[in-house]
């Protein structure tokens, strides 16, 4: 590094030393952030909660159409909790479901 630099990047952080009431108060608020993540709620399983270990119903149009948007696309595994395996075979369960007719394509009403 040019020695411009390092002087600039010393400047810096005096200045930042020397308000140190906004440093503490970004920090603060740093730690308020973290702190907010760890004590929200983990989620869980969907599927595991209802037992469903190897095959998922694709007659149960109930349950499929609870991880379906209002446009009738697929919910993803992080908004609906379900691990990646369970989330796959929900995939395959929901494109069998509509090419069986069971539940449509584009929605239009599509949940109870």
């Amino acid at each position: 590094m040019n020695l411009n630099k390092l002087r600039e990047l010393k400047k810096q952080n005096v200045l930042m030393k020397k308000n140190t009431k906004s440093f503490k108060e970004a920090n603060y608020r740093l730690t308020q952030q973290i702190t907010a993540k760890k004590n929200q709620a983990k989620k869980r399983d969907p599927f595991k909660e209802r037992g469903v270990k190897d095959y998922i119903d694709i007659f149960d149009a109930r349950l499929l159409t609870r991880f379906l948007n209002e446009q009738g696309k697929l919910l993803p595994a992080r908004i609906t909790g379900s691990t990646a395996k369970m989330q796959r075979k929900l995939t395959t369960a929901i494109k069998r479901a509509r090419h069986l007719a069971i539940i449509p394509f584009v929605s239009e009403g599509t949940r109870y």
